[in-house]
């Protein structure tokens, strides 16, 4: 397998060495403390294009991670930045007190890719305000409190959202759990339950027997679905807000859920009072290949859907849809955002649409997605440290164990060792789970063909070489 990066024209560096050095020392003194920057060597990125981005001495690199599954359509796709020009010309900012006809438009266009009775948005400005005003919604929807996450999951780091988060790294010592309850991760992977039939995914877990067939009812659905009652049953009421879910979990690793699960969830959530909120903050607009929103994957329909990241390409855009039923219970006091659907996020979020339906990126997230699971597939067979290789289409997780039969994670060195010496042949990731052991590849949705060649090839170097 032979391949190579596709080359852009070339402009000058635009830091030198001792810049290099200026920047990390501002960024030390003056930036958050509380998260440093990817490899030995931080990386100084001056511009990008497209699936590419470039350090201040000009070398090129394939991102596989997107800014963290934000870059959707491309760095600097030429449609945005057209756009983006012309409306920076026209109109900033208004705030929601005044009527503008580009974010009534953008409204229009969003509510038209979701079904039926979803057609009530409310712009924000990130994942985690988004997720802030869906348990909002939803308290006041039900008159009840309590809410259900999942262990794993990750929605935002504001007050509010924070107590929703349950990834080991992101829990700061303060009171944040007011009415939130944790059910047990369903991980086929390293959960209690699952096996070979488990996920809707073109890779399945290997080495571990599962006791249902290939297309029937998924047992493992079944028991963590009742682990998720019993839940309710004995830490709640018995009456709860809500249950707020990813369609596959992002940060916490990529993990997938048995089939069935998420609808049995949603059955119970409903029988015991409370609405089902479906997280698309980086499973959204068509990443997954199969579906547009990865809660139709599931075969549910939430009450209420919160979208940001890759709404906006980078911009900050970030949005709440749900129904006229939910949002009439928020016309009791006012609700007020400064930033939200202004002129500039509303123009992009909209030309974002429609370069994903122009240049077909949930096909081609598809069909890149698969290959990669070929190749990450044939991987695994011939590497001891893939242990585990998920997800589905551009939405995919890579974890490494010591050995396949223990499925200890791999010691963190080896893993931040062969994470280093991919960013050295060229080809960016990322990283996560609850042990930092999973690779996150969830590249911008335009990458090709030739580019998934490459970054297989690179990788097989590194584990070869290690």
């Amino acid at each position: 397998m032979t391949s190579r990066l596709v080359s852009v024209p070339r402009r000058r560096a635009l830091s030198s060495a001792i810049d290099y050095e200026q920047h990390l020392k501002i960024k030390h003194d003056h930036l958050n403390r509380s998260l440093k920057p990817y490899y030995q060597k931080p990386l100084l990125v001056t511009r990008a294009s497209m699936q590419y981005i470039y350090d201040n001495t000009g070398k090129q690199y394939l991102d596989l991670f997107g800014g963290i599954v934000t870059i959707s359509v491309g760095h600097c796709h030429p449609r945005l930045v057209g756009v983006l020009k012309k409306q920076s010309e026209t109109l900033w900012h208004t705030t929601p007190i005044y009527v503008q006809p580009q974010v009534v438009s953008y409204a229009k266009k969003l509510v038209s890719k979701l079904p039926d009775p979803l057609k009530v948005v409310y712009f924000v400005n990130s994942g985690s305000e988004a997720n802030d005003m869906a348990i909002l919604l939803a308290r006041l929807t039900t008159g009840n409190h309590d809410v259900l996450a999942l262990r794993n999951a990750y929605h935002g780091m504001s007050y509010g959202s924070m107590g929703l988060t349950c990834v080991p790294k992101w829990n700061h010592h303060v009171p944040n759990r007011h009415g939130v309850v944790h059910a047990p991760r369903p991980d086929p992977y390293q959960g209690l339950f699952g096996g070979e039939f488990c996920r809707d995914s073109p890779c399945q877990v290997t080495g571990r027997d599962c006791a249902c067939a290939a297309q029937g009812e998924c047992s493992a659905a079944v028991q963590y679905a009742q682990q998720f009652e019993e839940t309710i049953q004995y830490v709640t009421s018995e009456r709860i807000a809500g249950f707020i879910h990813e369609g596959i979990q992002g940060v916490g690793g990529t993990v997938q859920f048995p089939r069935g699960f998420i609808k049995s969830a949603y059955d119970i959530t409903r029988k015991y009072g409370g609405v089902c909120i479906s997280d698309e903050v980086q499973t959204g607009f068509g990443r997954l290949g199969s579906h547009f929103w990865a809660f139709e994957s599931h075969g549910v329909l939430p009450d209420i859907v919160t979208l940001a990241k890759g709404i906006g390409n980078g911009i900050p855009l970030a949005a709440v849809v749900t129904t006229p039923h939910v949002a009439s219970h928020l016309t009791k006091a006012l609700t007020f955002n400064t930033y939200g659907g202004n002129p500039l996020s509303s123009a992009v979020g909209e030309e974002v649409l429609n370069i994903i339906e122009d240049e077909q990126l949930q096909r081609n997230s598809q069909e890149t997605g698969n290959r990669f699971f070929k190749g990450l597939d044939a991987l695994r067979d011939e590497f001891e440290v893939i242990g585990d290789v998920r997800g589905k289409g551009l939405m995919i997780g890579v974890e490494f164990v010591e050995n396949k039969k223990s499925k200890k994670p791999l010691d963190p060195e080896k893993f931040l060792r062969i994470f280093e010496e991919l960013k050295d042949e060229g080809v960016l990731v990322g990283k996560g789970g609850p042990w930092g052991n999973v690779m996150r590849i969830k590249p911008p949705m335009c990458i090709n063909q030739e580019n998934v060649d490459f970054s297989l090839e690179k990788l097989r170097v590194v584990l070869k070489r290690n």
